[in-house]
């Protein structure tokens, strides 16, 4: 499998604290690959330096095989998507013209969307379900709403790697299911790589390839999402055993509440 994405020996300071220190991580095309770790452990600085908003001490990170600096920011725009947790504040914008905003690697100064553009947002209102939301402003939208439409204008980049920040944080379990359904289309459909960091240690496990656990700003498990789930593995990262059960129709561990002492 060609990598899309390489890092090596990445650092970045906070003064005298290293808040990665010496992270090594690779996302090959069409994978699908979680960030997990506890809080602290240098997830969204990790991700802020795949978007260029930080800068590291050293190290390098290599986009299809091209150093991360050498980009242009429209040349990277059309490879590399981003999810940040959704934001509902945002200027009342309709969720078709917020999703048209995706296309800005493509768009022309003072010149209306071409006719690939208006397609490519269609498709993406189509593969996230938002069809039915395209002239609802986005201050409307439910928390999971909104986060299908800033993952609809990610995927109108068309980028062939897309990360996410907690994609499904604070959504409820409906919203969370089809944000992971719609995850695995994109990699199995559009073949994109990706990258998500996650708290959400069973959607990592029934939906990564393989999983990266971050302590500490280091790299403390890379391997396959289901050799993870075994404490052995989740006390070096969180510092505690899981009650595990198997997941009934694929057998994947997963991670289930403890009962109360008072429960019957």
């Amino acid at each position: 499998m060609n990598a899309a994405l390489a890092i090596a020996d990445l650092r970045v300071h906070a003064g005298d604290r290293a808040v990665l220190d010496g992270v090594t991580l690779t996302a090959g095309e069409g994978e699908h690959i979680s960030v997990v770790g506890p809080n602290g452990a240098g997830k969204t600085t990790l991700l802020r330096c795949l978007i260029r908003a930080c800068r590291p001490a050293s190290g390098s990170i290599r986009v299809f095989g091209k150093d991360l600096g050498a980009y242009k920011p429209k040349e990277l725009a059309r490879l590399v998507g981003y999810v940040p947790q959704g934001d509902r504040s945002l200027a009342p914008f309709t969720v078709r013209e917020f999703v048209m905003m995706g296309r800005y690697p493509y768009l022309r100064a003072f010149s209306p969307p071409a006719s690939s553009d208006r397609d490519a947002v269609e498709r993406a209102l189509a593969d996230t379900g938002m069809e039915p939301f395209a002239e609802r402003a986005m201050p409307t939208l439910s928390g999971g709403e909104c986060q299908k439409a800033f993952i609809a204008a990610a995927l109108a980049q068309e980028p062939r790697i897309l990360l996410l920040d907690e994609p499904t944080t604070f959504l409820d379990p409906g919203y969370q299911d089809e944000v992971a359904r719609l995850l695995t289309r994109v990699t199995r459909e559009r073949g994109a790589t990706v990258v998500a960091v996650t708290h959400d240690i069973n959607a990592a496990a029934l939906a990564s390839a393989r999983i990266f656990a971050l302590g500490a700003g280091t790299v403390v498990y890379a391997g396959s999402a289901r050799a993870f789930m075994d404490n052995a593995v989740l006390a070096r990262v969180y510092g505690r055993e899981f009650l595990l059960a198997p997941h009934p129709r694929t057998g994947t561990p997963l991670i289930v509440p403890e009962a109360p002492p008072w429960a019957p």
